[in-house]
């Protein structure tokens, strides 16, 4: 049993004063309103719930900033970027995946994430079962500290017309029984620091009798389904030409979609692909910072929002770690294309505290971290904030999340608790100078 005083938290019900959490295995178990600080309390100026970072690939943290040479036709896109990163998929190994993950969510915790939902597709070296991998993804989540939910992803052919997977996408590559056997050992091997999800690369990347075998197994498994979606115009096209539809519509027409699915990026959408998704009650992960660094394109915030969508945010690429960032810049990107401001102010009038709220509830349903936010019986996942720091001197509980998230510089983060234990102190991780030499390490090895 611990106590976290905290003079001002954001709790599931709103924000509140002088605030006692007593967190007991991991949980919390009573909140205290209008306390008083007592011996043996750790106290916080601040807290905030943290939140999940439902789309991540954690190895390409060591592909970040490498990319960026123009090429010699100056056609840069997605798709001269993933030849690059496939070199990398193919080289890396477990203990190398492990020095890179355990980094990575360090990196995560330190500016906020409590939880990560892992999108991996690295299965295997031909003829081996893909299981080291996973292992080596669970011990960075164990050395990290994170809340972790690993998403096995189904990756079996090349495209809509492409049944062969060659070169650089047969590690990424198995038949989908081998695929639902490994679902399995993860789910028997998983330790209760980690959550088994289940995923699909992409429309282009599985047959439709198999994505429908993906979906029967979540809705019997109970749990997420991820799922990468119009992400790119090009994939657009090639779904209309195999299938006349665009992805979406294709996706909600001949596969029941709800609260369980997670679409990441979903970019690319018409009115009626906004609407059928926002009302099927699937979250849509949101990756700007990825989505800008490889041109994909601006996602329709404000008319998803408006028509009842859910949203979570995601690092993906790992271009940037930072969920502030990433909500700073899903609202930017809308103001550029707009010319407006305050997009995603629908329900609340200040634009910070919307988005975080979104975000926290799309996170949790994403994750199936539930439930969200910090209240009797949620796990002890808090992020302590200095009061002091200069980016958040002045302001109260109606611009705090303003300012956390559009000020735009060092975040004052103290403290960060993941399952009633402290992972980072004095805005550094516990575990920081290890993990930074053995990224140190396997980046070097690497290149």
């Amino acid at each position: 049993m611990s106590t976290v005083f905290a003079r001002k938290a954001l709790l599931a019900k709103g924000w509140a004063e002088n605030v006692r959490l007593v967190v007991g295995s991991g949980c919390v178990d009573r909140i205290e309103s209008d306390a008083t600080p007592a011996p043996g309390d750790d106290r916080a100026d601040i807290v905030i719930p943290g939140l999940c970072n439902a789309h991540s690939h954690a190895f390409q943290r060591a592909l970040a900033g490498r990319t960026e040479d123009r090429s010699a036709d100056g056609k840069d896109n997605f798709w001269n970027w993933r030849v690059r990163m496939y070199e990398l998929a193919n080289r890396i190994s477990a203990k190398q995946l492990t020095a890179v993950a355990a980094q990575t969510y360090s990196e995560m915790l330190e500016c906020g994430y409590t939880s990560v939902a892992e999108f991996h597709y690295l299965h295997c070296n031909p003829g081996s079962n893909g299981d080291s991998m996973f292992d080596a993804l669970q011990e960075a989540g164990s050395i990290s500290g994170i809340r972790l939910t690993y998403i096995p992803v189904l990756y079996e052919r090349a495209g809509f017309d492409q049944k062969d997977v060659k070169g650089h996408q047969q590690r990424f590559a198995m038949e989908l029984d081998a695929f639902l056997q490994h679902f399995s050992r993860c789910r028997e091997k998983a330790t209760d620091r980690t959550t088994i999800g289940i995923g699909a690369h992409s429309l282009r990347a599985v047959t439709e009798e198999s994505l429908r075998a993906i979906a029967a197994v979540a809705r019997e498994s109970g749990v997420p389904l991820h799922l990468h979606i119009a992400e790119q115009q090009a994939e657009i096209e090639q779904c209309l030409s195999a299938t006349g539809k665009r992805p979406i519509e294709w996706l909600l027409e001949n596969v029941k979609v709800d609260e369980g699915w997670c679409l990441v990026h979903a970019t690319h959408m018409n009115e009626t692909e906004i609407l059928g998704l926002a009302k099927s009650n699937a979250v849509v992960c949101i990756c700007p910072s990825t989505e800008a660094n490889l041109g994909d394109g601006i996602f329709p915030l404000q008319t998803f929002l408006a028509s009842g969508g859910r949203i979570a945010i995601g690092s993906d690429s790992q271009v940037s770690i930072n969920p502030f960032e990433e909500l700073r810049w899903l609202e930017y990107g809308q103001r550029l294309a707009l010319r407006s401001r305050n997009i995603a102010s629908l329900d609340d009038a200040h634009v910070g505290q919307e988005l975080f709220n979104r975000v926290l509830a799309g996170g949790a349903q994403a994750g199936l971290q539930v439930p969200a936010g910090i209240a009797v019986g949620a796990g002890a996942d808090f992020v302590t904030l200095n009061a002091d720091d200069p980016m958040l001197v002045g302001h109260d509980e109606r611009t705090l999340l303003d300012a956390l998230i559009f000020s735009g510089y060092r975040l004052p983060i103290e403290r960060v608790m993941v399952r009633g234990v402290w992972q980072v102190i004095d805005g550094r991780h516990i575990e920081q100078q290890q993990s930074r030499a053995n990224y140190a390490a396997a980046v070097e090895a690497l290149q």
